[in-house]
């Protein structure tokens, strides 16, 4: 959730510490701040609220040193306040940490009974006083952190300081992302490579349990047995340029106008146009055989697998469970190594998913992972990585990443097809030639981006809104929903459209919008009219159709939203287009933070 940085520099440190942060406040948004190391000692800036609230800060009262560590913030225990911001100090030890600390009650009571005192209500100050104790007792920085570490049980990230050896950074990772920078006498510190771009493009990624110890003169990594390991540098291929919206007004108009590039580079590399064929990544295990398929996932990603599974069965008749990541393990779920785990996670690093991938792995199953960081955790951790190609998505709410996810999804879903001799030649070419066409609808729905807008204005005042779909689009209608939730605070809820009539149709009078997604195909007939059902009881009914859908709909709606005419395995990726623009617009129609809405982060790196 949160962003670290952290740099032991050849000239002051702060600026850059600040610009990193920029990149990082995707990652938590709540509060920030800023720590350095000086012979004189630790000093420290820090400010609630948005990044430009330290930055002012800084600015007012600038920070020398050439060490530091920094921090943006999206909270987990204690409110986002100055007193709860990072860094903390404790003694001669500063510290910045991502993650949550389970058994922190029972060490901050240990601590208390010691007679120390806490000044904050984060379970990160009591790693600070554990490192401290251990400090005043006479350990090196080195003895402290080997001494603190086993004590805590949770997911981590940590940057440490110490007052009395300015020119050391220490770092520790265990279940959250931590990643080194080599430079010319310079070590660097972040949560992730898009922080160290303008630093570095020689990373390195620690591994659960690893810490470090980094100096001007290099980095000395530790596993979690206290023994020198190596960790080999790789090119972070992250693009140093800032991060910016360039002509748009937020980054997520900018990542949903970016979709008919980035769908097209994704099925780009799994595509074989000249062949007219599917092709995946080189793997060991013989996808043919597996007689299920798990996809586990959350949020988002999650709706991605639930449409992969209508794509799965139909093409490639294997039986699909779609889990919720955070429930996946408690259900204690009945699995065999016969079977394909696939994880999907725009990161590669959501703490749920991430461990039930760990699970499934536990149990001997095949995995893959749908992911669009190459060298996040699930990445190099599954057997089949299946990459998405989106690029940095900064915008809170995920909109291209979701597109790219079912683009990679609909090429699984064939290519398990042809594996099992289900397809024959002139079908897989068929399948090609559609998806081939869908970064030019999703071109052209985004055509439509002004009568969304003005759509958008109308629905504003709502308080309540559904959205129906039926077959792969069912889906849609509950990721509709999320992204009207997420960004806009109104309440919203997507439903198979035959369920209406089980009970969410006494939800219906003439103050609920009803949005319909119902492109022309096999299922358009009954979807209108459950659609018809709900104007009947005075629904604002707002379809999105094709022009042929749209005309033979009849009367009903009160707007529409016309979108091409495609085939239904494409629809759920161009439909998703205008689900987006409309909680888009509706957003910024009620004047909400578009790209940092309140109480969301990008990465959720905690359970």
């Amino acid at each position: 959730m949160c962003g670290i940085v952290g740099i032991v520099g050849a000239e002051p440190v702060a600026e850059r510490l600040l610009e990193a942060l920029r990149r990082l406040e995707y990652r938590g948004y709540d509060s920030a701040g800023i720590c350095t190391a000086t012979p004189e000692g630790l000093d420290r800036r820090r400010a609630s609220g948005k990044l430009g609230n330290l930055a002012a800060r800084l600015q007012a009262e600038p920070l020398a040193g050439l060490t530091g560590i920094a921090h943006t913030r999206w909270a987990t225990h204690g409110a986002p306040t100055e007193d709860n911001a990072h860094p903390h100090i404790v003694g001669g030890v500063s510290l910045v940490h991502n993650g949550i600390i389970e058994n922190f009650r029972p060490l901050r009571e240990e601590l208390i009974a010691e007679g120390r005192v806490f000044t904050s209500q984060t379970d990160t100050e009591v790693v600070g006083h554990l490192l401290a104790r251990e400090v005043e007792r006479g350990a090196s920085p080195e003895a402290a952190v080997a001494a603190v570490l086993p004590q805590l049980r949770g997911a981590f990230a940590l940057a440490i300081l110490f007052a009395d050896h300015p020119d050391m950074l220490i770092g520790a990772r265990l279940g959250a992302p931590l990643v080194l920078g080599h430079g010319d006498g310079e070590s660097y510190l972040g949560s992730d490579a898009i922080a160290l771009a303008p630093l570095t493009q020689r990373i390195a990624y620690l591994e659960d349990g690893d810490w470090a110890v980094l100096t001007r003169d290099g980095v000395t990594v530790r596993d979690a047995d206290g023994r020198v390991v190596e960790r080999p540098a790789v090119a972070s291929g992250v693009v140093s340029a800032s991060i910016d919206k360039g002509n748009y007004r937020h980054f997520m108009l900018k990542e949903i106008h970016e979709q008919p590039i980035v769908v097209a580079q994704t099925l780009g590399s799994y595509l074989r146009a000249v062949e007219e064929q599917v092709a995946l990544p080189a793997m060991d295990a013989d996808l043919s055989r597996i007689s299920r398929v798990v996809i586990v996932a959350c949020g988002t990603a999650s709706y991605v697998g639930l449409i992969g599974k209508y794509w799965i069965e139909r093409f490639a008749r294997i039986p699909v469970e779609v889990d919720v990541a955070s429930e996946f393990r408690y259900r204690d779920p009945v699995l065999d190594p016969s079977m394909l785990g696939i994880v999907v996670s725009q990161s590669g690093e959501t703490a749920d998913t991430l461990a039930a991938l760990r699970h499934m792995k536990s149990a001997g199953l095949t995995t893959a992972g749908i992911v669009n960081v190459p060298s996040s955790s699930m990445a190099r951790e599954v057997d089949l990585l299946l990459p998405t190609h989106a690029g940095p998505e900064i915008g809170v709410a995920s909109t291209k990443a979701f597109t790219c996810q079912l683009a990679v999804m609909a090429s699984l879903a064939t290519m398990l097809a042809r594996l099992r001799g289900l397809l024959s030649a002139a079908d897989e070419a068929e399948i090609v030639r559609h998806l081939g066409e869908a970064p030019a609808a999703i071109n052209a729905a985004l055509a439509h981006d002004a009568d969304i807008e003005a759509i958008g204005r109308r629905i504003m005042g709502a308080r309540d809104v559904l959205y129906l779909g039926r077959g792969a689009d069912y889906p849609l209608a509950m990721e509709g929903a999320l992204k009207l939730k997420e960004i806009s605070y109104i309440h919203a809820e997507g439903y198979a459209a035959g369920e209406m009539k089980h009970g969410p149709i006494a939800l219906i009078d003439e103050h609920v919008p009803l949005i319909v997604i119902a492109p022309s195909g096999p299922w358009f007939e009954k979807t209108i009219s459950n659609m018809h059902e709900a104007a009947a009881r005075g629904a604002q009914v707002i379809l999105i159709s094709d022009a042929r859908g749209i005309a033979d709909a009849g009367e009903g709606p009160i707007a529409t939203i016309e979108m091409p005419e495609v085939h239904p395995l494409i629809a759920p990726i161009v439909y998703s287009v205008p689900v987006q623009l409309l909680a888009y617009h509706v957003a910024v129609a009620k004047g909400t933070d578009v790209d940092q809405p309140r109480n969301l982060a990008k990465s959720v790196t905690v359970e």
